[in-house]
């Protein structure tokens, strides 16, 4: 397989509750969209990349990216935004990214894929310390029927969802502040960009 054949979405369709009810993908850092950002640093990782959004979808589209709503109600979370992209991908391999994470890894895709292969994983999530960064995963899209079934069931957790799955964890601890995210005003207004990856 190659890079072509995983698809990225970018998961945009919560509330925004600590971010005081904001559309957080399209707050502003440093004069551009967060979501804006996060497409930066996936695109060139990915063969196309999606966005998960339940509002402001015009706005977002403005991105040149299918914007795909949950096909769960109720903004039931991460696992509906992946849901809906395992409904639209086209390739063997689906990566996710939150959208406010603004400065995720270069290489992530790249060593997240080589773990799953190695492993023989359903997914691959980075890990740094003890702490695995759930949001960000790469899956393989045939996973999708039991994802289907866990949400037909009623269940919503992340973390419950991973643990019904072979799952391989990587150590990023080498790029531990890449992981960081952005949740409340406070936070935004005191993040700068790191000046690499052709940032500054």
């Amino acid at each position: 397989m190659t890079q072509r054949d995983i698809t990225g979405v970018i998961l945009a369709g919560g509330q925004g509750r600590r971010m005081g009810g904001v559309d957080k993908g399209l707050q502003l850092l440093d004069g551009r969209p967060l979501v804006q950002w996060v497409l930066e640093r996936l695109a060139p990782q990915v063969g196309t990349v999606l966005i998960s959004a339940n509002q402001n979808l015009e706005r977002y589209a403005e991105f040149g990216c299918p914007v795909l709503p949950d096909r769960v109600s109720g903004f039931a979370g991460p696992l509906a935004g992946l849901h809906a992209a395992l409904g639209a991908a086209a390739t063997p391999l689906l990566m996710t990214a939150p959208c406010d994470s603004p400065f995720l890894p270069a290489d992530l895709v790249q060593r997240l894929r080589l773990a799953l292969d190695a492993e023989n994983a359903e997914l691959a999530v980075p890990r740094t310390g003890d702490r695995a960064h759930r949001a960000f995963s790469l899956v393989r899209c045939d996973a999708g029927p039991k994802l289907d079934a866990f949400l037909e069931a009623g269940e919503r957790k992340v973390g419950l969802w991973h643990a019904s799955l072979k799952i391989a964890e990587v150590a990023f601890d080498d790029e531990a502040e890449a992981f960081g995210n952005i949740n409340t005003p406070d936070e935004l207004a005191g993040c700068k960009p790191p000046t690499i990856a052709g940032h500054s």
